[in-house]
């Protein structure tokens, strides 16, 4: 049974949403504030976190910059429906995936099994070999990357992505295929997340000698891992 944490300042939502993951045989507890949620995020007894983005005591984005230095635990935000800028900030701030507000508590509860049926599928991966292409070392066992010999802090979803790269290093990786990988969900019209974590993982490769990218963007298909 997953223990799922929600951080939301609207209490009618929360309790009509912690009575419906109750109800799915999910753990449920909840914060009202951004301060106290983040003391009970960061005490790693949840397997999930649905955090608001617009918090009245602190923000969303300030809340998910202080989980990721402490910890890769799987983070949904909650946004305006069709506000792009805070989606964008979330997932480069290091969120997994979002889910516009208002949604309905079925649509939650498909989002969240998502991304721990992601988890899960991680964990028992059957490709456990570790990979070396170039600069880069990657464990799908300990789910850790190295770049020049140092560790490379990716979120769980950015490490997807690059595994899914890496493997196919090379050969050009659809955006449909990275979206199942990574989000654990197909690709829909007008979604930029697999491009906002893309250019995350982007800036924390580098670029090469030559300036370029080591993840080149092929336009109308998908992604690809330059192998040297």
């Amino acid at each position: 049974m997953a223990n799922v944490l929600i951080i939301d300042d609207d209490a009618e939502l929360v309790e009509l949403f912690q009575e419906y993951l109750q109800q799915e045989q999910f753990q449920v507890s909840a914060s009202l504030t951004g301060k106290a949620g983040l003391e009970m995020a960061l005490t790693g007894d949840y397997d999930l976190i649905i955090l608001d983005m617009m918090l009245p005591d602190i923000t969303g984005t300030e809340i998910l910059l202080q989980i990721r230095q402490n910890s890769l635990i799987p983070v949904l935000m909650f946004t305006a429906k069709g506000d792009d800028i805070d989606r964008i900030i979330g997932l480069e701030s290091g969120a997994d995936d979002y889910v516009p507000k208002p949604c309905t508590p079925r649509e939650l509860v498909a989002r969240i099994r998502a991304i721990l049926r992601r988890m899960d599928a991680a964990i028992v991966d059957i490709q456990t070999q570790d990979i070396q292409i170039g600069p880069l070392q990657l464990s799908a066992q300990k789910r850790q990357a190295l770049w020049f010999d140092k560790p490379l802090d990716l979120t769980s979803t950015e490490f997807n992505l690059l595994e899914t790269l890496v493997r196919k290093a090379g050969h050009v990786v659809s955006k449909d295929e990275l979206s199942q990988r990574a989000l654990g969900r197909p690709l829909v019209r007008f979604d930029r997340s697999i491009d906002v974590h893309m250019s995350s993982i982007r800036q924390k490769l580098g670029n090469q000698q030559d300036g370029q990218s080591y993840i080149q963007t092929i336009r109308g298909k998908g992604y690809q891992f330059i192998r040297e």
